[in-house]
């Protein structure tokens, strides 16, 4: 029997990591640079922190979450998001008390049972990060800021910038009252899925994708239009930022996000050359989370985003921006006493720092030059019997094919 990996999941296999390496590396220098600090929680978690957190209604709880008991008849679910899991650990590790603000970002695998397309794995992989403790709208466009300047420093400024405000706890009732009573005289029009939400959750049916519900609701009322003093001031604030730093975006009022603790701010960066998944990060503001999983009140602010939509991005858009992972230097050994040497010698360079690589298969030195090109090293010494008598071998490099004469005691790398 052959075992193969599960439907919707995917190795990441050598050089691709090398990819996933250089993404990674460029997300936790932005995040250092604006004083992000990385948490690291479990990948699974307590059932009703999901629930209550994103929202039984929802999607993501109602259809796509990986949930089991465990051997104490716990349930239990494998994490679908990053937020929820750093609020508890906000909250059960008393983060308060190091700051009145915190800062945290994450980068880790979610799991969601959808169905498998390119873009969309069942285990995916998201960076995100959460700001705690404070209602400045300039954390809102912080949030916003943190995954452009990633994707700028990746190479890809094919994006778009999509806010809106989803009201509060104020003015959001009335709103949703107001739709609920518009909903209800198209309520056999509309697709199973909207249909069932016009009660508990119609909101979610302005962002419903599919075609026929967004044409027969595209005159549905504005939250825009309907949101409290507190929330209107709040929006055009985080309009006002943004127009001051010129960074350009579009106002969609019909994008609420697919999780319920949402409040105020809600926004997305889509790309129009990833097709029908078009979103590379989103998020927003959550002023009610943290009181709501039994903290204090705190208010609060996140993103996050696919990494595997950024490597698609990428591929599409600046395939030549991934920088190659290579040994710099390959040992050639001619002879079993000088395979020996080459060996003792690659372990003392690496302890050096140097990036050495040496044969371990015993084969003739042209197909260890094979290897070294195949390899693409940016020096090659080879090392034989006279070369060890006199303690001096030429060092050729791959590039330009230029030979020079150096000490085997004094190996050094450009």
């Amino acid at each position: 029997m052959k075992f193969r990996s599960i439907k919707g999941t995917k190795d990441i296999l050598p050089p691709e990591t090398s990819k996933w390496q250089h993404v990674e590396a460029v997300i936790r220098k932005i995040m250092q640079n604006f004083n992000y600090e990385e948490i690291r929680t479990p990948i699974f978690e307590q059932t009703n922190l999901f629930t209550r957190s994103i929202g039984e209604l929802t999607d993501i709880v109602s259809k796509e979450m990986y949930t089991f008991l465990d051997m104490s008849k716990e349930s239990i679910t494998l994490r679908p998001e990053g937020t929820a899991p750093v609020i508890r650990a906000f909250i059960q590790n008393n983060l308060t008390e190091r700051s009145p603000l915190t800062k945290l970002y994450y980068i880790g695998p979610m799991f969601r049972q959808e169905k498998p397309q390119a873009g969309r794995l069942r285990q995916f992989h998201q960076f995100g990060a959460e700001a705690l403790g404070s209602q400045n709208p300039q954390l809102d466009v912080e949030m916003m800021i943190l995954p452009m300047e990633i994707l700028r420093n990746l190479g890809i400024e094919d994006f778009t910038l999509k806010i809106n405000s989803v009201g509060c706890e104020k003015c959001r009732p009335g709103y949703k009252e107001l739709l609920k009573s518009r909903l209800r005289k198209i309520a056999d029009k509309l697709s199973p899925d909207s249909k069932a939400r016009i009660e508990q959750n119609p909101l979610r049916i302005l962002d419903s994708k599919d075609e026929n519900d967004k044409k027969i609701t595209a005159d549905m009322p504005s939250i825009l239009d309907h949101l409290c003093i507190d929330c209107n001031i709040h929006f055009t604030s985080v309009c006002s930022l943004l127009d001051s730093m010129k960074i350009r975006y579009e106002v969609d009022s019909r994008l609420v996000r697919g999780l319920d603790y949402y409040t105020k701010t809600a926004f997305e960066i889509t790309s129009s050359s990833l097709g029908s998944q078009n979103a590379i990060a989103g998020g927003g503001r959550y002023d009610l989370l943290v009181e709501e999983l039994g903290g204090k009140p705190t208010p609060g602010v996140g993103v996050a985003a696919g990494i595997e939509r950024i490597l698609m991005l990428m591929e599409k858009n600046k395939p030549d921006k991934f920088p190659e992972c290579h040994p710099r230097l390959f040992l050639v050994g001619v002879g079993e006493t000088a395979q020996v040497w080459t060996f003792f010698k690659a372990i003392e360079l690496r302890k050096k720092g140097l990036a050495v690589e040496v044969d371990y298969l015993s084969r003739s030195t042209k197909s260890q030059m094979r290897e070294a090109n195949r390899q693409k090293v940016d020096y090659v010494i080879v090392v034989g019997e006279e070369e060890l008598k006199t303690k001096a071998a030429k060092i050729k490099n791959m590039k330009t094919g230029e030979e020079k004469t150096i000490s085997l005691d004094n190996i050094e790398i450009p």
